[in-house]
């Protein structure tokens, strides 16, 4: 919006809109791809240590939405470079809570993982007996 040393003197002309509309953030709208990608390739770094690996996953499930697979992957794979079972545990914990009372996210998604748990020697939740406690 203009300060006020830019306002242009408009009092004679009759108008139906508002003179300006406030614009709060110049930012470029992310697309869910580049959305993706960027939090693939933050999991993704070779030197990740634990505080941002637990730091992006805090910030990630914080967003209104369930990370796709691709993205848990990433994350899973920087658990296991930093040979943090609990943490990858806690992923996918999280994201079982986070997908709430839709019953089909959390079993696509361990579906679509299955290949990298096994790869990695990560057992879920419901492996290890825990959504029984």
């Amino acid at each position: 919006y203009r300060s006020v040393s830019h306002r242009i003197d408009l009092s004679g002309v009759h108008r139906q809109t508002p003179l300006a509309s406030r614009c709060y953030s110049h930012a470029k709208v992310e697309t869910d791809e580049e959305f993706d990608a960027r939090w693939v390739t933050y999991f993704s770094k070779p030197d990740i240590d634990a505080w941002e690996l637990k730091k992006g996953m805090n910030t990630l499930i914080g967003y209104d939405l369930v990370p796709e697979p691709k993205i848990l992957d990433s994350a899973l794979r920087a658990c296991r470079r930093l040979n943090d079972l609990a943490s990858a545990i806690r992923i996918l914990e999280a994201v079982k809570d986070k997908s709430g009372p839709h019953k089909d996210i959390y079993p696509y998604l361990i579906q679509e993982l299955q290949p990298t748990l096994i790869e990695l020697g990560i057992s879920t939740p419901e492996d290890l007996g825990m959504d029984k406690l």
